[in-house]
């Protein structure tokens, strides 16, 4: 899920990675890895391949990723970006490394988008739709393993189903969108940015 809008997150953050958890404790989901585990498992998920390669391209599209750009913390959702100030991993709801590698890929697409296209606005409801439908297609996140595991059990058909319903709850979280606008604005964009797989060559 992304964040305020900004700059492209030039601008490095104050705070380090997170050491220690935060005293507040939002819902912690079941067999979620314990604080260390996840704090040592986001510094592994940045040698992953495909990590690697996006901080790649958003470093040669002109935005910094630093060194503090990615942090452990408790919050409410898997993840999240703010512009110019970087990426979030939730800890409380982390279980295994392969869903701290995930949310990393999927809040880089939208470090990404917030670097190359100029005009984005995260308070836009097209906009932050069209990210979310990359970050989620191109993330691996709808992989049908992973929506099996979920509980979810259509195989044909399952990818694109998973990658609107995800994004469509995003957008849905953004106080500036009404359901009614959400929904609208999934379907308006949903084509063209389903389609476009930049940076890759296809969707992972």
């Amino acid at each position: 899920m992304a964040a305020a809008a900004g700059d492209g997150g030039s601008v490095p953050p104050k705070t380090p990675i997170a050491e220690a958890p935060p005293a507040s404790r939002p819902h912690v989901t079941r067999n979620a890895m314990p604080w260390e585990r996840c704090v040592a498992g986001v510094q592994l998920a940045l040698k992953d391949p495909k990590v690697v390669f996006l901080r790649e391209q958003i470093e040669k599209a002109g935005c910094t990723v630093w060194p503090t750009f990615f942090r452990a913390a408790i919050c409410t959702s898997s993840g999240n970006y703010a512009s110019g100030v970087g990426v979030q991993v939730c800890c409380n709801h982390m279980r295994r490394q392969d869903e701290i590698t995930q949310v990393i890929i999927h809040e880089l697409v939208h470090v990404y988008d917030d670097c190359v296209v100029k005009n984005i606005d995260w308070k836009n409801c097209a906009h932050q739709a069209c990210s979310e439908i990359r970050a989620n297609h191109l993330s691996g996140n709808c992989h049908y393993k992973r929506e099996l595991m979920k509980g979810f059990l259509k195989i044909k058909g399952h990818e694109p189903e998973c990658v609107k319903r995800r994004a469509l709850l995003s957008v849905k979280n953004n106080p500036h969108c009404s359901e009614k606008a959400a929904e609208a604005a999934v379907e308006k964009v949903w084509d063209m940015c389903y389609n476009d797989p930049r940076p890759f060559d296809k969707a992972l």
